[in-house]
């Protein structure tokens, strides 16, 4: 294993920040687009509300390979050409926003609406109170279900393996059809894995006791 792992190193490297890479992207969008959607679904606007309940609903019940095909796929051949990274990374965003969504507005209901009602009557906005007010909290109750979430979206961007994304599983797969060395390979791409979400499994475990106390 030692062996395979020094004759491939920069192949396994390469698909690691990779990896990273798409993830971190994936994280910051699909969390801006999920704390949208969650405000969306509990907004006063029946148009609106439907809207983003529809999107919640439909990305959450379709498998994440059809999403990243869409975009690898479909859309080129209407001019709109993805590279795999794009496409695998785009769906791997959307398909986590709708999860994100759903898990943050389960914490914003758990909030009494006496505070927002509080705050509005004196003199908040209503986006100041979902800022300064309300998601705060929300946020400290959804940190477990938040943080698996997380750990999810980096085990589900191997999507970017079917894709040609050139991320970790993509490079394990060269090497392992290469070298038929597939049980060590595999043993290294997964160790690959677990270097990031182990460290962020621990930090989530840490920050709810933190918050705790």
């Amino acid at each position: 294993m030692l062996t395979l792992f020094q004759n491939y190193s920069t192949m396994f490297f390469d698909g690691f920040k990779i990896t990273i890479l798409s993830s971190l992207i994936a994280l910051f969008f699909s969390l801006v687009i999920g704390t949208l959607m969650a405000i969306l679904q509990l907004s006063s606007n029946k148009v609106v509300k439907g809207l983003a309940i529809a999107y919640v609903e439909f990305f959450r019940n379709i498998p994440l390979l059809i999403i990243a095909m869409f975009f690898y796929v479909v859309l080129p051949m209407y001019s709109l050409p993805f590279t795999g990274f794009q496409a695998g990374t785009i769906g791997l965003t959307i398909y986590t926003s709708a999860f994100i969504a759903e898990t943050i507005r389960s914490g914003i209901q758990t909030v009494p609406k006496g505070q927002t009602e509080a705050a509005l009557s004196s003199g908040f906005t209503y986006v100041q109170v979902m800022r300064y007010i309300i998601l705060p909290q929300a946020f400290k109750i959804v940190i477990p279900p938040l943080g698996g979430q997380f750990i999810n979206l980096i085990k589900n961007s191997s999507i970017l393996a079917i894709v040609a994304g050139l991320d970790l599983m993509y490079q394990g797969d060269l090497i392992a059809s290469s070298t038929f060395i597939t049980f060590d390979t595999y043993i290294i791409v997964g160790i690959f894995y677990l270097i990031l979400t182990l460290p962020l499994s621990y930090l989530m475990s840490y920050l709810e006791k933190r918050l705790n106390v």
